[in-house]
């Protein structure tokens, strides 16, 4: 057993996440259950979280000392900490509708904070030099991440990396089958399961493009179409507001990844701004504010 942690109040579950990478496919279902329904696990024995993900009282134990911990009791402990901290905070908001706009602001907080934790290093990188360096970029996305998707096609293009972001399921399918090898698409799906969306993933990959995968869930669908895959969100599901805080995060990460973009494509982001400022202004004039070139 290595090293013994003792995280701070409120980071157990952030912890527990950063550890996944580093865990066997059986050891990771007890972490995720562990994170995403810790109100349930702390009324478990590890008999108990071991039928749960369909695993055994010895992966329990050693999945816990895997991330740090003595055991299992000494997760429990922790988690009940967290949790008991969690709710003394929401006993002191005020009552009505001001604590419950606060209470709903401090728990997906909660929830950002770690939430791209879960996010492969290797994997960002690699996506980041992909999207600064290819010739051609396609951004692909329906449904609930579609706004996200189009946001960040926006950012982009103000940083001087062109891009294509067709807002039609069909024709994000056609203009994917027609790229080429070295060209990019980056689809964009919480769920990683949205149809419309690995078709045109799916389209993609077929024409040899590389494919970057966003969504919440490693073993996705997308994830049969994609080369790279970045997972954010993990603690999504561990909240009935969960859509809320999924949106939040989509956009964390793939704000993450364009603004590495920009790092990466320094010169040319800074002469795209300036560009993209001036064509902004222009754009924003009324008739009123265009000088009299008769006069």
């Amino acid at each position: 057993m290595g090293a013994i942690i003792e995280p701070g109040i409120g980071e157990t579950i952030d912890h527990v996440l950063a550890m996944l990478p580093d865990l066997l496919p059986s050891e990771q279902r007890v972490a995720r259950m562990c994170a995403e329904s810790p109100d349930q696990v702390i009324d478990m024995s590890g008999a108990d979280l071991a039928a749960r993900t369909e695993t055994s009282p010895a992966t329990v134990s050693r999945a816990c000392q895997a991330m740090g911990f003595r055991g299992f009791q000494h997760l429990r402990l922790l988690l009940v900490r967290d949790l008991g901290a969690r709710a003394q905070r929401e006993s002191e908001l005020p009552e009505g509708t001001a604590g419950r706009l606060q209470a709903l602001s401090e728990r997906a907080a909660d929830m950002v904070r770690g939430s791209l934790s879960s996010v492969d290093a290797e994997s960002f990188e690699a996506a980041v030099e992909a999207i600064a360096t290819t010739r051609r970029l396609l951004i692909v996305s329906t449904g609930a991440s579609a706004p996200s998707a189009q946001a960040v096609a926006v950012k982009f293009i103000i940083d001087g990396r062109s891009c294509e972001a067709p807002a039609d399921g069909i024709v994000q399918q056609l203009t994917a089958s027609v790229l080429q090898p070295g060209d990019v698409c980056l689809a964009v799906s919480e769920s990683g399961a949205n149809s419309a969306t690995l078709a045109a993933a799916a389209a993609a990959h077929e024409a040899g493009a590389t494919v970057i995968g966003v969504t919440s869930f490693a073993r996705a669908p997308l994830a049969e179409h994609s080369d790279l895959m970045l997972i954010g969100g993990a603690r999504t599901q561990a909240w009935s507001s969960g859509a809320l805080a999924g949106n939040l995060i989509q956009v964390l990460l793939l704000s993450a990844l364009q603004m590495e973009v920009s790092r990466r494509m320094s010169e040319d982001s800074a002469r795209a701004r300036r560009a993209a400022q001036g064509e902004m202004m222009s754009i924003g004039a009324t008739d009123d504010d265009v000088p009299d070139t008769d006069a």
